[in-house]
């Protein structure tokens, strides 16, 4: 049986363009192309180092007031700090 020559597939594509149409196909093939994109850029974010998203190192840290939580907390819990008055 053997391998298809080049005329055997140029006869089914044009079978397929006959059948499809070409509006139909050139959809097909950009939707394709959209998903392999996305594919490949969701690839390059899941292989990011974390450092590219860490905070720049020129950044300020905020200074914060209280200590930080060590136990456990009720997440019903409403956290509030107190003022004073002078």
């Amino acid at each position: 049986m053997g391998s298809f020559s080049i005329w055997h597939w140029l006869i089914v594509l044009l079978i397929i363009i006959l059948v499809f149409g070409t509006k139909k196909l050139k959809n097909i093939g950009s939707d394709l192309g959209g998903a392999v994109k996305g594919f490949k850029d969701g690839m390059k974010d899941g292989q990011a180092s974390p450092d590219e998203h860490a905070a720049p190192a020129s950044a300020p840290a905020q200074a914060t007031s209280t200590p930080p939580v060590t136990h456990q907390v009720d997440p019903n819990t409403i956290d509030v700090q107190a003022k004073q008055k002078v």
